[in-house]
């Protein structure tokens, strides 16, 4: 689910150009190859196209004010179907996912124990990811494969800040 970002001010130019692009994997290549073509002129072509791939990274995760975020505790011992699981549900889902990101961690304290953070724009953008039928299939399928009952929290972001 990881977005990708693009910066002209990590690539030798110039011109000083601060564009920025951030998107999924392909629309990122083509967009910002276009970008390069009509505004630093260079060809577009395969060389264009694998220096710019190669220049990708993943985008960071924000959860700015007004950002919902919903935590999710569950015990298992079958972390890598729940990984898998993940993966199916991206596929399902498609375009309708509101979710924009999302953090899957061990506890170090407790084996067996996971929480994952899944960061929305917003409450309304939460329900109705919450609400698709697609989720409804990996939280039954969640529930098979934890050991009790998962817990959820929900968080309205009031401040974030980046030290």
């Amino acid at each position: 689910m990881s977005r990708k970002i693009v910066d002209c001010r990590d690539m030798p130019s110039e011109s000083g150009c601060t564009l920025t692009l951030t998107g999924g994997e392909e629309e990122v290549v083509a967009a910002a190859c276009q970008h390069a073509v009509a505004v630093h002129g260079h060809t577009d072509g395969p060389e264009l196209r694998d220096a710019v791939r190669a220049s990708l990274r993943d985008a960071p995760l924000t959860a700015g004010e007004g950002t919902f975020l919903q935590f999710i505790e569950f015990g298992t011992d079958r972390i890598g179907e729940f990984e898998a699981l993940t993966e199916d549900w991206l596929q399902d889902i498609g375009a309708d996912r509101t979710a924009q990101w999302y953090v899957l961690a061990a506890d170090r304290d407790r084996p067996g124990t996971y929480v994952e953070v899944v960061g929305f724009p917003g409450y309304a953008e939460a329900m109705r990811n919450s609400e698709h039928p697609a989720t409804a299939r990996i939280a039954k399928r969640l529930q098979e494969m934890a050991s009790g009952e998962p817990a959820f929290r929900n968080l309205d972001v009031i401040s974030s800040r980046t030290p």
